[in-house]
Parts: C-alpha cells; sequence; structure tokens
C-alpha cells in the first residue's frame, strides 16, 4: 500500500515543523505572595546575627542615652515626671522596625545577584507578587521585633492593657509597611549591598532622628519643626506615643492617616517599579 505524494509531503511537514509546548497556566496573585512572605520569614530568622543585631543595638541605644539623660528630661507639665527612658521608648520601637524591615530589604539585591529575582520575574505569576511579597514579608519581621521590645515596657511602669496592646501591633505594622516600601524601592534600584547601607545612613537614619524620636517636637527650632511635620516617620513615633501614654504632640488619627497614606504611596510606587522599568533592569 503506497502514500499519496500529497499526504507524504504533509507527513514531512508536520514533523520538521517544530512542537510548541502551550505556556505553563499563569497562576493567581495570594500563592506567589504567600510563598515569598514566608521565605522573607524563614531567611531572616535563619540569620541569627542578624535578628540580635536588628534589636539589640536599638536596645543599647535606648539603655545609654535614655540613662544618661535620666529624669533631667521633660517634656512639660503634662508630662509630669516622665523621664527620658519613658520618652524615648516609642522612639526605639520605630528604630527597631527601622532597621528590620529596611535591611530584610537587602535580599532584593542578594535575590538579583543570585538569579532568584530573575526567575520569578519570568515565572507565570503577578509581577505585583514580588512587591507584596517582599514588603509584608518585611513589615511582618519588623512588627515582630518591635513587639519583642514593647515586653520591657512594664519595667518603666507602662502598662499595657489587651486592646491597648493590639492598638499598638497595628500602628507598628503600619510604620513597618511604609519603611520596607522605602527600602524595596532603593533596593531595587541597586545592585550593591555596600551603596544600599550608604544611602540608608544618608537619608533614613536621619529621618528617624528628626521623627521627634530624641527630643519633642514643640522644643525644636522652627525650621527642624517644619522639617519633622514633612517627615512621615514622626508620625509614626507620635502615633506610638499617643498609644502607649495617652498623649503625643499630634491627633492620633492624623499620625494613623498620614502613616497609612504613605503605606499606599510606597506600595504604588513599588508595583510602578517592578511592572516597567524596574523589571528590565532586574533582567540584567
Amino acid at each position: 500500500m503506497s502514500l499519496q505524494p500529497s499526504a507524504v509531503q504533509e507527513s514531512a511537514v508536520s514533523l520538521a515543523a517544530p512542537q510548541v509546548s502551550p505556556p505553563p497556566p499563569a497562576t493567581g496573585l495570594c500563592l506567589p505572595a504567600a510563598t515569598l512572605w514566608w521565605r522573607e520569614l524563614v531567611r531572616f530568622y535563619r540569620q541569627r546575627a542578624r535578628v540580635v543585631g536588628v534589636i539589640g543595638s536599638p536596645i543599647v541605644f535606648w539603655l545609654i542615652i535614655g540613662a544618661g539623660f535620666g529624669s533631667s528630661f521633660a517634656t512639660g507639665a503634662a508630662a509630669g515626671k516622665q523621664g527620658y527612658l519613658e520618652y524615648f521608648f516609642p522612639g526605639t520601637m520605630v528604630l527597631i522596625v527601622l532597621f528590620t524591615a529596611v535591611f530584610t530589604m537587602m535580599s532584593v539585591i542578594e535575590d538579583r545577584q543570585e538569579g532568584f529575582l530573575q526567575s520569578v520575574l519570568v515565572a507565570p505569576c503577578p509581577r505585583a507578587s514580588i512587591v507584596l511579597g517582599k514588603s509584608l514579608g518585611g513589615a511582618t519581621l519588623a512588627t515582630l521585633q518591635g513587639i519583642v521590645f514593647l515586653v520591657l515596657a512594664p519595667t518603666l511602669g507602662i502598662g499595657v492593657g489587651f486592646w491597648q496592646f493590639w492598638s499598638i501591633f497595628g500602628a507598628l505594622a503600619l510604620v513597618a509597611l511604609s519603611l520596607t516600601g522605602v527600602g524595596f524601592a532603593v533596593a531595587w534600584r541597586l545592585d550593591s549591598t555596600h551603596a544600599f547601607h550608604a544611602i540608608v545612613n544618608l537619608f533614613l537614619i536621619p529621618a528617624w532622628l528628626l521623627s521627634g524620636a530624641l527630643f519633642p517636637l514643640a522644643g525644636a527650632s522652627p525650621w527642624v519643626r517644619y522639617v519633622m511635620l514633612a517627615n512621615p516617620l514622626t508620625y509614626g513615633t507620635e502615633a506610638l506615643r499617643a498609644l502607649l501614654f495617652g498623649r503625643a504632640a499630634l491627633p492620633l488619627g492624623l499620625s494613623l492617616g498620614v502613616i497609612a497614606a504613605f503605606d499606599l504611596v510606597m506600595l504604588g510606587w513599588g508595583l510602578a517599579m517592578v511592572g516597567g522599568e524596574g523589571a528590565r533592569a532586574a533582567r540584567r
């Protein structure tokens, strides 16, 4: 039995044509983001030296600076006999959150150097999962580290009730998410951890110094007060101070609103970078 010439030609063409496999199905947003979130947690707590460093250094600052000023510091008549250890407590919490949230984002640079980030970018998952997974992972770690420091509050006579604890937890989470967004935005554009450290020391540490952590807003000179009011970190520090002591230089609602708005800005910025020009830069 012989084949017709047309049938032979069709068979040859079909054999010569490359077999193109269909693209893998795209996954949703939640699963990739949750995977990256869990990876950030496991990766951080495996580096025990970093865990100790991000919480140990601020505690040392708090003890030395607070004990140095002692009871010679007071924020005014409304503060009563509040010493500097009490005043510095919310600022130390913010410093712990800053160290944890920002330096956790160094994993973005490390992932790029190891090739992991490029693999995630070409995977069939939304690029928004990179921003959400990394940001939520860093924010979770920073919030937990801040809560660990909150355990020391009763040593200063600061009582923390049940609902007060969860209010502080929420405020810490907002501050942590904003700082993680800043760290992500900085790390996404850089290829060196040394450059990342330099930018953090140049901008974020002064932002913390001008957040009301070391000195009150009311006692600052006019131009410093304007800078502090323009600093989003000031509102996070004052929100924690209001929740801890029941009084602050700024209304609690205003502070929480500004921090929440800043969170949205940083998340939007991260999504724009990953979805556009930043994605092409990360493929290099």
